[in-house]
This record gives C-alpha cells, structure tokens and sequence, in this order.
C-alpha cells in the first residue's frame, strides 16, 4: 500500500493505478462499517483508494473538532490488510491552503433533518468530497446507508455537476443487537450502550408496521416515539418519514418507499439511524434505485 500525504504524491500514486478504481473516503477512526466499504470496493474494482481526513469544513461551533477520535496507526493497517492500493492521508492545509475560498453547496436535500440541526455540515460535505473526486478520479465512490441525508446529497451534487462516478450505497452495518456501527459508540457508557439498540427496535417495530399495511407516515413516526420512549436514557433528537429522493417530509399515506430516519442523544454521543420502508429495499441494490435516486 503506498501512503499519500500530499497531492503530488496522490496524484503520482493514482497515475500507475491501471483499470477501474474504487473511492472510501472516510474520517478514520475506522470500524467493521467502514471496512465492509473497503471490501466492496476490492470486489468491485481493480484498484481501491482510501482516504483519512478529519474535515474541519463540516464541524459546527458546538461540535469539538479536536475531540474527533483519530487512530492513524491502526487505521492504516486496516486499509493494508483489506487491499487498499493508496491511502490519502492529508494535512489540512493540503486540503484548504491559504486564501481558500470556494464552496459548494447542494440547496435542498441538504436543508433539514441533519442540515437543519448542524448548519453548513452539508456544504463542509460537498466541498470535500467533490475536492476527493477531483483529486483522486475514481470510477466508484463507496458511502454507507447510515448516512443517509449525506448519500442524497452527494448523488444530487454529484449529477448536478456532472462528476463521472457512480456512488456504491452500501446497507448499514449492525452489532448482533441491532446498533449500527458508528465511531461514536466507542463514547457510550456501559449503560447507555445497553439502552441504544431501541433505536433499530424502533426502526424495526416501523418496518413490520410498514409490511402489514400501515402507510400514514403519521401513524409510524408516533410508533417509532413511543418504542423510543421505553428507554429513559435517550433524548430523542427528532423522528423523520421522508421522501428517500427529495427528503421532504411526508404527512399523507403513500404506497411509495419512506425514509425513516432519527438520531437520539445519549449523555455526549448522538446516534443516527435509518431505514427504508418497505425494509426489503434495505440492501444495496434497494438503496441505489431508491436513496437520493437522479
């Protein structure tokens, strides 16, 4: 695996790479979730780069930068042993030099949910990863169903400017209990991680809801509340029933597929999750046809 601290050296990596290559951008502090977009990638592609950087850009004035868990040295030898080709690990400055100025912006998929609670997280989001394409001209870049408001609006920016990359959404990975992976979960106390996984039993009591019949997004997000509030320990940030390609909430029955989405706040960390409804399209094919779809 050959390490790339500056964009010359990325650049002169990425120009021997011969065949299809593959894009995980991450911010280390790697888990199983992030190494399942790593194995994708090398199944999926001749070539893989992998990129480290923690991205000031999409930190609000309330959300410790510095305090972002950062674990170089093992990340890089996760990427080594799944086949990783290059690893761009930059330095900021590499990313934003001196008297940077320009941004980008995806207006409204980006405005509420995650982008309502932490203002201008998405343009951090968009910046960066359309520098990431720039730099490292993959054909594939790979992005976890987690995530799902920053899948939406890195499809939508990605076909407004006509970036030549498909984006690979691949499903949520889950400990045995139903917790999705995250980094933040390494901050839970042992009590709080006993009380998180209410978050899939919610997301799965709206699933089963969703396959018996029940549509009005109405009726599924004050199931998915009163599941949440059996767990004292959880402070419910909001609970969503959106659109999956617009992200405009919804208030009518529709038979089309709904993103559920919510994040509950437990002491310091604060965990997202989703699913799509019907949860059959839970799956990398169901949520590339349907997630953030242009």
């Amino acid at each position: 695996m050959i390490l790339a601290r500056t964009l010359a050296e990325l650049r002169a990596a990425r120009a021997k790479l011969t065949g299809s290559v593959g894009l995980v951008p991450t911010m280390g502090a790697l888990h199983e979730g992030h190494l399942t977009l790593v194995h994708q990638a090398r199944a999926d592609n001749d070539a893989i780069i992998a990129t480290i950087f923690v991205n000031p850009a999409q930190f609000g004035l309330n959300e410790d930068f510095n305090a972002y868990p950062r674990t170089l040295e093992a990340d890089l030898a996760a990427f080594a042993n799944g086949g990783v080709d290059i690893a761009f690990t930059p330095l900021t400055t590499e990313v934003y030099p001196p008297g940077f100025q320009t941004t980008l912006e995806v207006e409204r998929v980006s405005q509420g949910l995650e982008g309502e609670k932490r203002p201008g997280h998405f343009k951090g989001v968009a910046t960066v990863v359309a520098k990431l394409f720039n730099m490292t001209q993959p054909h594939i870049a790979y992005f976890g169903q987690k995530d799902a408001q920053q899948v939406v609006v890195i499809r939508r920016m990605t076909a407004d400017l006509n970036f030549p990359v498909d984006i690979a959404v691949i499903p949520t990975v889950r400990e045995s209990d139903g917790l999705a992976l995250s980094s933040r979960n390494r901050y839970l106390t042992p009590d709080q991680r006993a009380a998180a996984p209410v978050i899939y039993r919610a997301l799965k009591a709206a699933g089963d809801a969703h396959a018996a019949g029940e549509h009005h997004p109405g009726v599924l997000r004050d199931l998915i509340s009163a599941i949440l509030a059996t767990e004292s320990q959880g402070r419910v940030d909001y609970i969503s029933l959106a659109d999956p390609i617009t992200l405009q909430e919804l208030d009518v029955p529709t038979d089309s597929p709904m993103l559920a989405s919510l994040t509950v706040q437990f002491g310091q960390p604060r965990l997202l999750d989703n699913a799509l409804l019907p949860f059959s399209l839970n799956t990398r094919v169901g949520l590339s046809d349907t997630l953030g779809r242009t």
